[in-house]
């Protein structure tokens, strides 16, 4: 009998000459649910099975606490997703957020267990998912902004709020979510009065932040409803003055969405405006940085010179390279925010 496979082996670069030669659009969408699950292991098995038939590709996180999906569907698949979506107990109704930009995000489709969804690594006493903040939409956030005695928060991490952002909102200098809470509890001190609004980019990390929050006491605790991407859309279909500005930064191929024209950012390189994420092309370092058009054509899409004279080197002595010294080209281009 042969091992049903529940994973993709396929070589990265041809999946992604596979993704390029597709003669359909895509939907490029996220959406996820906090509820208890028995069986995870079963569960994220019947998730891969499911959407592998429909070639609906994407990340999808499953733990006992929920699901976390940003995926990408075929859009002659779509109503086959949707019906899919609500045929599972834990899912039905689940709230679906279209990406404010489609494009080709994924080029295969991952599904991992995990520990949490949200990987805050917090206690399951300390928040309650039953008594989580008020969801505000994006004309109720805007009106809230102008008030006195209202913090706003950026629950996203520096590379991501760098790019875009509300403005005067707290932003924490963190790179992963795990220091994301400590920092944001020490920046609200002082504030347990007030009115505390949270936003992140599609709202399952506002869900749990907010859940602790009001755990420690905070009192008037909200959230942005269904995140930036949400607002962008509410923005743009309701004609409401977007607060937001810049870009919103995704985790996948795109690597941002545009909600207004303002470029906040500058190049890590010369310092010249821009907002254009990549990774270094020499993959002994791949970190993410932002460039403008000028070094990114000087340095053919690397960080430094030195990483171009890797990246032009011939592929063998890359992968020796990449083996040998990879912590060495593991440059820091964190900015200030």
């Amino acid at each position: 009998m042969i091992k049903e496979v529940l994973y993709n082996k396929k070589d990265r670069a041809l999946l992604k000459k596979e993704l390029k030669a597709e003669t359909f659009k895509r939907i490029t969408c996220s959406f996820y649910r906090y509820t208890e699950i028995s069986d995870v292991q079963s569960f994220r098995d019947r998730l891969y099975r499911d959407l592998s038939k429909i070639n609906v590709f994407g990340r999808v996180y499953v733990a006992a606490e929920g699901v976390n999906a940003q995926i990408s569907c075929p859009d002659h698949q779509w109503g086959a997703f949707r019906k899919k979506l609500n045929s599972y107990e834990y899912l039905n109704n689940t709230p679906v957020k279209r990406a404010v930009k489609d494009g080709q995000s994924f080029y295969k489709l991952t599904v991992k267990i995990k520990d949490e969804i949200v990987a805050y690594d917090v206690e399951a006493a300390e928040y309650d998912m039953d008594n989580v903040g008020r969801h505000l939409n994006a004309s109720k956030f805007n009106q809230k902004l102008e008030q006195n005695n209202v913090v706003a928060v950026d629950m996203r991490n520096y590379y991501e709020s760098e790019v875009g952002r509300f403005e005067n909102a707290l932003i924490p200098d963190v790179d992963t979510s795990r220091e994301l809470l400590p920092e944001v509890k020490k920046m609200l001190k002082g504030h347990e009065e007030d009115e505390i609004l949270l936003y992140c980019t599609g709202g399952i990390r506002c869900e749990k932040a907010s859940a602790h929050l009001i755990q420690l006491g905070y009192k008037n605790v909200f959230q942005l409803n269904g995140g930036i991407v949400e607002y962008a859309h509410d923005v743009k279909e309701k004609n409401i003055p977007s607060k937001f500005i810049g870009k919103n930064f995704v985790f996948d191929d795109r690597l941002g969405e545009r909600i207004s024209d303002d470029i906040i950012a500058q190049c890590h390189l010369c310092n010249e405006p821009s907002d254009n994420h990549i990774n270094c092309n020499n993959d002994a370092c791949h970190i993410l940085f932002i460039i403008c058009e000028k070094c990114n054509d000087n340095l053919d899409g690397c960080c430094s010179a030195d990483c171009q004279t890797i990246y032009h080197l011939p592929l063998e002595e890359q992968k020796k390279i990449r083996k040998k010294f990879a912590k060495k080209f593991k440059n820091n281009f964190r900015p200030s925010v």
